[in-house]
């Protein structure tokens, strides 16, 4: 498996980031391998992934680059830069990194990412990191920006929450959640960042970032020692708003609307991704957690500034009870 050493300071200054380029990137990974994880990314596949098709076609380089960099073993390094972690970076701001990369060191990146000889055309290309500049502004402008802020309320609201639970149940809990089966906590400062047999890293001073992304997509990445990311997928996921089924019998007791908030808040919430998950408006997401929470259904945690609700003993037992009670 492949592990990195933290320090005690790097551990102590680690940050949660929201990244557009690593939005983008993920979307890119989304688009090129054709696959959906759950409704709301098939639906936005289904709709974005003929233009991507038609992109590709037309740019054929353009394709055996994307195909190459994102390799069967890993990313090529210049694809998927570091984030700095200065807030409020744009995408434009951010996208320079993979510009400015050096067009020498792009061919021997690739054949990392293959697993083998890149040949031609692409080895004779002067500026890989130029044209896979292109190809993700591209995919920001067509198929990202359109509901960036959406996208952002998401990842914005999963930061939250997950400072939270660091927060309350330490880095043990709140790291194996990112990505179960990939990441783990190991104790002793190690922390398991893939299940390949990659030689360890030690992150002893340098800043250590993790960036939520909505599509079902996440790697590793770093600037030499200075910083390193891991990017996952988020807990609220671009969910088609329709969301999950709500229970008939549920939907008939509280409304299907307000129920269809109860049903999301089986882990913490905030009210920003209830909006963006469910698609009503914040006025009538504040009415409906108002009534759950004066019903006893839900409650309601500060973490820092914000405010994330999830239910109460009572909350859980009438989800599940009239799960039950729709399947019988």
């Amino acid at each position: 498996m492949g592990w990195w050493q933290i320090g005690t300071d790097s551990l102590a200054g680690c940050r949660f980031v929201v990244s557009p380029l690593a939005e983008t990137i993920a979307a890119l990974k989304t688009l090129h391998h054709a696959s959906a994880a759950h409704p709301g990314e098939r639906a936005w596949l289904t709709a974005r992934l003929p233009a991507y098709r038609r992109r590709i076609a037309a740019e054929p380089l353009d394709g055996l680059l994307v195909k190459a960099a994102l390799g069967p073993t890993w990313n090529a390094d210049f694809v998927t830069p570091t984030p700095t972690g200065e807030p409020g970076r744009s995408f434009e701001e951010e996208v320079e990194a993979v510009r400015e990369a050096e067009p020498a060191d792009a061919v021997a990146q690739l054949e990392v990412a293959v697993g083998g000889r890149v040949g031609e055309p692409l080895r004779s290309e002067k500026d890989l990191p130029q044209r896979m500049a292109g190809v993700l502004e591209w995919v920001w402008r067509e198929t990202v920006l359109p509901d960036w802020e959406r996208r952002r309320r998401i990842l914005e609201a999963d930061v939250v929450a997950r400072t939270a639970r660091l927060a309350r149940d330490g880095w043990a809990a709140a790291l194996d959640e990112l990505q179960p089966g990939k990441l783990r906590w190991l104790g002793d400062g190690r922390l398991q960042v893939n299940p390949r047999a990659y030689p360890p890293r030690r992150i002893d001073g340098g800043r250590l970032l993790f960036v939520p992304v909505t599509p079902r997509q996440g790697w590793v990445s770093w600037e030499g020692s200075r910083r390193h990311a891991i990017v996952y997928a988020c807990s609220g996921a671009l969910a088609d708003t329709t969301g999950p089924v709500v229970p008939e019998a549920l939907g008939a007791l509280l409304g299907k609307a307000r129920a269809g908030v109860l049903i999301r808040l089986g882990s913490p919430t905030s009210t920003s991704q209830l909006v963006a998950l469910t698609g009503q408006g914040l006025g009538s997401v504040g009415r409906h957690l108002k009534v759950l929470l004066d019903a006893g259904l839900v409650r309601r945690d500060r973490a820092g500034r914000s405010v994330l609700y999830s239910w109460t003993a009572a909350g859980e037992v009438l989800v599940r009870a009239r799960r039950g009670a729709d399947r019988g």
